[in-house]
């Protein structure tokens, strides 16, 4: 058994740069769209790293583990930093004040601003833990670690400051444990196996009529695993050099995946989450906000937010202080960081040679490709392909013929429509693709002035008739 001891400063600093991404993984579909306690999406919560009690566990819903296991280089003397992160459910309970001063646990209270309603909040919750690496061969340390049961008290005021109910929160005891134990692996290369598991130990039984909703209290939600070396360097466990790839497929992770955190290049960080992740993940710098709602999807779901009513925006202001802030997110968006959020393109880079090349034939990243004053050979609004022997281009007509390999179902819909052409695209590797609006089509003069068209191949066409 081991005790927990304080992060040093620089741990701090370099688990902070994981942090942004962690915490989405902490927060993913904590309240989704249209963020009201109401909506049916929000009825059943909590679908990313639950450890429930092992008692629910039997039951075999869900796990009350999970297992990580992944390689790294420490050098002599390296210390190794564990944080643990989840969430602590607690259960919100409105309460109306009465005229004798007493409180009366109701479903609804209407505020000017918002609606209150009953709701589990997520505390977040660390356990943190610092340990020589020297001390994890073999049976390795044990970390217990227990979060007390509390309740908590928040008056709720008008706008005139008169307490009118109150909110009361409750959480439940859990405990839980974290085990870290390493394996030095044979070969050439002083390569350890890091093995971190994290379990749930609570003492939580449920009664006859007991659900998944009962267990939750008692459970970690979100759980997830930051961890750092101050010497030394984690190996990728998705892109591992040649000599390590059979040691990696060795590795078991049950119900996570370690990958390295942090800037591109560096290599003493991981995350290990229950939600897949590339190397290095990082939050797109367009995005303004957490918006909990799965790929973050930013413009549609800000746009749909925005077009709420107000008693919508009542309601979900008061589901939760996030989805409030979700709400007056999106009502003060600038359009500026709105129309940011249209897409951006990260994959082109500058390409140079030997040789000094034309101005004209150099890409910027502030020039599209597709810009004529980016490349003269290029222009969408005049180029061309040649379908069965007839010309297209801007303006020809066309019917849709969706070939068999697409698997988009709205091209159910699309077979034998008329459609006219936008552009002609050619993409960087020597691809053809039309863009249409399709006729009769209500929205086609927005999907035109926003560049929003459908795409097809040449096969995918039939010409009705030459611009």
């Amino acid at each position: 058994m081991t005790t927990a001891t304080t992060f040093t400063p620089d741990t701090h600093t370099r688990l902070a740069v994981a942090r942004q991404v962690a915490d989405a993984v902490l927060f993913e579909g904590y309240v989704l769209y249209p963020y009201r306690a109401s909506a049916a999406k929000n009825k059943l919560r909590w679908q990313f790293g639950v450890l429930v009690p092992p008692a629910w566990s039997a039951a075999g819903e869900e796990h009350d583990f999970q297992h990580t296991e992944c390689l790294m280089e420490p050098k002599r003397g390296t210390t190794l930093a564990i944080e643990v992160r989840f969430l602590h459910t607690q259960r919100r309970v409105v309460q109306e004040a009465r005229p004798d001063g007493t409180f009366e646990t109701v479903r609804e209270l209407h505020l000017d601003d918002r609606v209150l309603v009953p709701w589990d909040e997520g505390r977040e919750e660390r356990v943190e833990l610092t340990v020589p690496v020297a001390q994890l061969p073999g049976d390795g340390v044990v970390l217990p670690f227990t979060r007390p049961a509390a309740e908590d008290t928040e008056p709720v005021t008008d706008a005139a400051g008169r307490v009118v109910g109150r909110l009361v929160r409750r959480r439940e005891e859990i405990s839980g444990a974290v085990r870290l134990s390493t394996t030095e692996l044979a070969g050439p290369y002083r390569v350890e196996r890091l093995c971190v598991v994290v379990e749930n130990t609570s003492s939580w039984m449920p009664d006859s009529g007991g659900d998944r909703d009962a267990a939750l209290p008692y459970s970690l939600v979100a759980s997830h695993v930051l961890l750092r070396l101050d010497a030394g360097a984690f190996l990728s466990m998705t892109d591992p050099p040649e000599w390590a790839r059979g040691a990696v497929a060795a590795c078991r992770n049950l119900h996570t995946w370690p990958v390295l955190a942090g800037e591109p290049g560096s290599g003493d960080l991981v995350l290990s989450s229950p939600i897949i992740l590339e190397d290095h993940p990082a939050i797109a710098p367009e995005s303004p906000g957490a918006l909990y709602d799965a790929t973050e999807i930013d413009e549609i779901l800000a746009l749909r937010t925005a077009a709420l009513t107000d008693e919508e925006k009542r309601e979900a202001r008061g589901t939760d202080a996030r989805a409030a802030a979700v709400i007056d997110l999106a009502d003060t968006m600038p359009p500026e960081v709105l129309e940011r959020l249209h897409g951006a393109v990260r994959s082109l880079r500058e390409v140079t040679g030997q040789q000094e090349p034309d101005e004209q034939t150099v890409f910027r990243p502030e020039t599209p490709w597709w810009d004529p004053g980016g490349d003269a050979s290029v222009d969408p609004d005049r180029d061309h392909v040649m379908v069965d022997g007839r010309t297209v281009r801007a303006g020809s007509r066309v019917v849709l013929r969706p070939g068999l390999r697409r698997t988009d179902a709205q091209d159910l819909f699309l077979r034998g429509r008329s459609a006219l052409v936008e552009a002609v695209l050619h993409d960087v590797d020597g691809a053809v693709h039309i863009a249409v609006t399709v006729d009769d089509d209500p929205g086609a003069d927005i999907r035109r002035e926003q560049g929003r068209f459908l795409y097809f191949q040449p096969d995918e066409v039939e010409v009705l008739e030459d611009a």
